[in-house]
């Protein structure tokens, strides 16, 4: 007998706009450090399964942000004995963080009003 589905694996997939991923990385990991499976397990358990994010774009925007020296990496054991990369924020990256946030918050604003208008 078939698995019945829950209202969140009835919902479409949702595209990211540019930068957004980035954004909800660096909020994930301002909260702690986190290994890749984490962040993308954190973004999915936060936003109820409607936001997730896919390796191959996860990755792709955490060697960005270590790039842009928003993050740094450190390789380490995770509690099951696995070698991981772990990802903490960098004083930079918690000012694009805000950065972000505060451009993401106006266009959000300015949505809402035109979708009320």
């Amino acid at each position: 007998m078939p698995t019945p589905k829950t209202p969140k694996q009835d919902l479409p997939r949702r595209e990211l706009p540019n930068g957004t991923l980035e954004m909800l990385i660096l909020k994930t990991i301002s909260v702690g450090t986190m290994h890749g499976y984490g962040i993308a397990q954190h973004i999915q358990r936060v936003t109820d399964g409607v936001l997730s994010a896919e390796q191959g774009s996860l990755y792709p925007a955490l060697e960005r942000l270590l790039n842009k020296g928003h993050a740094t990496a450190k390789w380490a054991q995770t509690s099951t004995g696995r070698q991981a990369r772990i990802y903490t924020i960098t004083a930079s990256g918690r000012k694009q963080l805000a950065a972000r946030m505060a451009d993401y918050e106006q266009v959000s604003l300015a949505i809402e009003r035109l979708l009320q208008a």
